[in-house]
């Protein structure tokens, strides 16, 4: 593979083997788009297989054309056994396979693979891997949160009175593509269905949605009750924008809220309790914090605030305040009141304390953040004000 420096690669390896040590695992077999992306720098059809020793072989269908020395082309997941024996090597006692996300019959059929293997969910293995980014990825990241706040930068420019929800965020696409924004909007699992992102104003932010968001909106159809309806921009709602940040194959997730003309004084005192949440726990969210922790002090906030009511959703709250992200927006940690996680060195987290006020829209921010020992870098600097769009 030639879209990752070889040294990237072994290093990325080197974790996934390091975990299959600590969990008795002789070999993992990854077929999701994301983890092959992640173990190869590039996304095809087919399969990586990569021994608890780092040793890697990745198993392609399509496209054609692909070189190195550890391709080898297939056309079913059945010949990779005896490809491997031919090759000397000896079957895996025990494989992990990504459970978490491949269809059963997918599952069913790698099994038979190696049918004296004990099979294992490997899907925790990869997600804590790719929990903590290289400084490859943070390059990454960061290139994709500079784009992201340039875009933001030029959202009142394309304003004009008048405007439904939809016009405008029509036109923050149309930026954010011709700026280099790749489109793809990727997801783990099946948690949600989102195409370039959100854009809430009024009342439709209050409109609770089937995923876990702190705001929604109806959506234009049932088949994506998610985000803008349609509804006209009008003096008094708040517009949030929470668009696709994925520049460079690793998305960062900023929020910005912006109005015409002033909002009320609950909206606007909720704006600066989102900002004084996130700057709080990118203080105390150094390496070794517990995740729960953190979610505990910012509702801890919300309350002292008289703003519990209101804290991430209204008609329906969510129950996050943070996420990694990276190759998928939903990745580990998960700032939660039950998360497990301890923030490490290199995690990038989206920080989003978002309220919902009642008529007038959604208000808060979120930036995409860098774990250091010594707290939390932004990668999205933009303006963290209510910004006008008149």
């Amino acid at each position: 593979m030639k879209h990752l420096p070889q040294s990237e690669i072994a290093l990325r390896v080197g974790k996934i083997s390091q975990q299959l040590n600590a969990l008795n695992t002789d070999a993992i077999l990854i077929s999701n788009n994301a983890n092959i992306f992640y173990t190869s720098g590039q996304v095809f059809s087919g399969y990586a297989y990569i021994t608890k020793d780092g040793e890697t072989t990745y198993f392609v269908r399509r496209p054609v054309g692909l070189e190195g020395e550890n391709i080898v082309y297939i056309h079913k997941p059945e010949q990779i056994a005896d490809i491997l024996q031919a090759q000397g090597k000896t079957l895996p006692k025990s494989i992990g396979l990504e459970l978490d996300i491949t269809p059963y019959s997918s599952i069913e059929r790698l099994r038979k693979v190696f049918p004296e293997a004990v099979v294992s969910n490997a899907s925790g293995i990869l997600r804590t891997a790719r929990s903590v980014k290289t400084a490859y990825e943070i390059d990454c990241l960061t290139r994709s949160g500079i784009k992201h706040a340039m875009v933001y930068s030029h959202i009142p420019s394309l304003f004009k009175e008048g405007m439904t929800d939809l016009e405008l965020q029509v036109e923050i696409e149309r930026l954010s593509r011709l700026q280099g924004c790749l489109g793809q909007f990727r997801i783990s699992g099946e948690s949600m269905e989102l195409f370039m992102g959100n854009l809430l104003c009024g009342e439709n932010a209050d409109n609770p949605t089937p995923y876990d968001f702190a705001m929604g909106g109806a959506g234009l159809n049932p088949s994506l009750p998610v985000g803008c309806d349609g509804s006209t921009i009008k003096p008094g709602m708040t517009v949030m924008v929470d668009m696709n940040g994925n520049f460079t194959g690793y998305m960062t997730d900023m929020t910005r809220v912006f109005s015409v003309g002033k909002v009320d004084e609950l909206a606007q005192k909720a704006h600066n309790c989102s900002i004084r949440i996130t700057r709080e726990l990118a203080r105390a969210g150094k390496a070794g914090a517990e995740a729960k922790v953190l979610y505990e002090h910012a509702a801890d906030i919300a309350r002292e605030e008289g703003l519990e009511q209101y804290f991430m959703g209204h008609k329906q709250h969510a129950g996050f305040v943070g996420h990694g992200v990276g190759i998928e927006v939903n990745e580990l940690p998960v700032i939660a009141p039950r998360s497990r996680d301890i923030l490490s060195a290199g995690n990038a987290i989206a920080l989003e304390p978002k309220f919902v006020i009642p008529h007038v829209g959604a208000v808060g921010i979120e930036n995409t953040y860098v774990v250091t020992e010594s707290g939390m870098e932004s990668l999205t600097n933009a303006p963290e004000e209510i910004i006008s769009l008149s």
